[in-house]
C-alpha cells in the first residue's frame, strides 16, 4: 500500500470520527394524544417540539429520533393518554390532567383557585418548580410509570360559552354546562348543572341539546367552531389552568442515553414556554375571530364576578386538605401558589389561602 493510500484512508477515517456519522443510532419513539393536530399544543408540538429536538441532535449526530406520531385517537382518546403511556402504547405523550380527576388532583392548584390570574407563564413556571419542589406531584406521573417533563398552560382564561344569551349570573340558573372536570365545581353557586367531557365533544353536545354551554378559553372555542352552536360569550376572565403534561414512559425513559434526555427536556420547558406565550398573545385575537365567526360577547359585570369568586367554597382549602390526608404537602402547595401570584402582583379576587 503506498503512502497515499494510507493517508487517503487515515483522512477518512478521522472525518468519520469528527462527524459520528459511523456511530449514529436510530430511537425509535411514538408520541401520543386523543385530540387532534389542529388543537394548539399539538400544533405546536409538530411545528416546534418534534424540530427544535431534531436540530439539536443532528449537531454531533450520534442520536436520531424516528417519531411515529399519533393524534386524535389512533391509538388512544383523550380520556385514555394516562393510561396508554403507561400500558408502552406510547412512549411520549401530552397527558390532559383536566379530565383525570382524582388520578391528577394533585396537579389541580390553579383549578382549585379561580380568579386569581390570567398569566399562563407565570402559572405553567410556577406548576413547574412546584414539581421540583414536592415530591407528591413526580410521583403520581411515576405511580403511571411515567416521567414528568414539563406542564403546560394553553389558555389565557376560561370564559363560559352558551347556546342561549346569558349576560350575568342570573341567567346561569338551570342551564346544562360542559366541562373539564374540576371547573364544575364553579357552577355551584349559579344552580347551573355541570356535565363532565372532553373538549372534542362539547360541539356535538351543545348542538344536539344535551348541554345549553360550556366552560372553555377563546382560542379553543375558534379552533372548534364553537360560536355555530354557542353563539354567546359571557366574559368572566375565571382563570388561566394548567391543563396538560407532557411526560415519557418511564422504562422507555430509562434507556435513552444522557444526551437525549437533555435535549428532550431542555426543548420541553421551551415548548412550555412558547405554549404560554401564544396563549397570551392570542386571547384578544380569539376573541376577535370568535365574534367574526358570528358569536357575541357580554363582558360579566366586575361585582357579579367578584360575587362568584366569594361565593364558592373555598375550593383551594378543600383540595389541600385532600392531599394533607395523604401526606401529599396540599397546604404547603396551596400557600406556594399563591405566595407566587402574590409576588407577581396578580389582580386576585380571593385569596384562597388565607380564608
Amino acid at each position: 500500500m503506498t503512502r497515499f493510500h494510507v493517508t487517503a484512508i487515515a483522512a477518512v477515517l478521522a472525518t468519520l470520527a469528527t462527524t459520528g456519522v459511523h456511530a449514529q443510532s436510530t430511537i425509535n419513539l411514538t408520541v401520543i394524544d386523543g385530540y387532534p393536530p389542529k388543537s394548539l399544543w399539538i400544533k405546536e408540538f409538530i411545528d416546534f417540539y418534534i424540530p427544535e429536538v431534531d436540530k439539536r441532535l443532528a449537531k454531533d449526530n450520534k442520536y436520531k429520533i424516528k417519531w411515529n406520531q399519533a393524534w386524535g385517537g389512533q391509538i388512544v382518546k383523550p380520556n385514555g393518554v394516562l393510561e396508554g403511556v403507561q400500558k408502552g402504547l406510547g412512549d411520549m405523550a401530552i397527558v390532559t390532567t383536566a379530565i383525570y380527576g382524582d388520578k391528577m388532583n394533585v396537579l389541580a392548584v390553579a383549578y382549585a383557585t379561580p380568579f386569581v390570574t390570567t398569566d399562563p407563564a407565570l402559572v405553567a413556571r410556577t406548576i413547574d418548580e412546584m414539581a421540583d419542589k414536592f415530591p407528591a406531584i413526580k410521583k403520581t406521573f411515576a405511580s403511571y410509570n411515567q416521567v414528568y417533563l414539563t406542564n403546560s398552560v394553553v389558555l389565557d382564561s376560561y370564559q363560559v360559552f352558551t347556546k342561549p344569551v346569558v349576560k350575568g349570573l342570573a341567567d346561569m340558573k338551570g342551564l346544562k354546562i360542559a366541562g373539564a372536570g374540576f371547573n364544575l365545581r364553579y357552577l355551584g353557586p349559579l344552580d347551573a348543572v355541570g356535565v363532565a367531557a372532553p373538549l372534542v365533544q362539547y360541539y356535538n353536545q351543545i348542538q344536539t341539546g344535551v348541554v345549553e354551554g360550556c366552560m372553555l378559553w377563546p382560542e379553543a372555542a375558534v379552533t372548534f367552531k364553537i360560536a355555530e352552536v354557542a353563539p354567546n360569550m359571557l366574559e368572566a376572565d375565571i382563570g388561566a389552568v394548567n391543563t396538560k403534561v407532557l411526560t415519557a414512559n418511564a422504562d422507555v425513559w430509562a434507556k435513552l442515553p444522557p444526551e437525549v434526555k437533555k435535549v428532550l427536556m431542555d426543548v420541553a420547558i421551551e415548548y412550555r414556554d412558547l405554549l404560554a406565550k401564544i396563549a397570551a398573545a392570542e386571547g384578544a385575537d380569539s376573541v376577535a375571530a370568535y365574534k367574526k365567526a358570528g358569536g357575541t360577547v357580554h363582558k360579566l359585570p366586575a361585582a357579579q364576578r367578584s360575587q362568584w369568586a366569594k361565593e364558592l367554597p373555598n375550593l383551594a382549602k378543600e383540595w389541600a386538605a385532600g392531599l394533607d390526608k395523604n401526606g401529599e404537602q396540599g397546604t404547603q402547595m396551596l400557600t406556594y401558589y399563591m405566595d407566587a401570584m402574590r409576588a407577581a402582583k396578580q389582580p386576585i379576587e380571593r385569596q384562597w389561602d388565607r380564608e
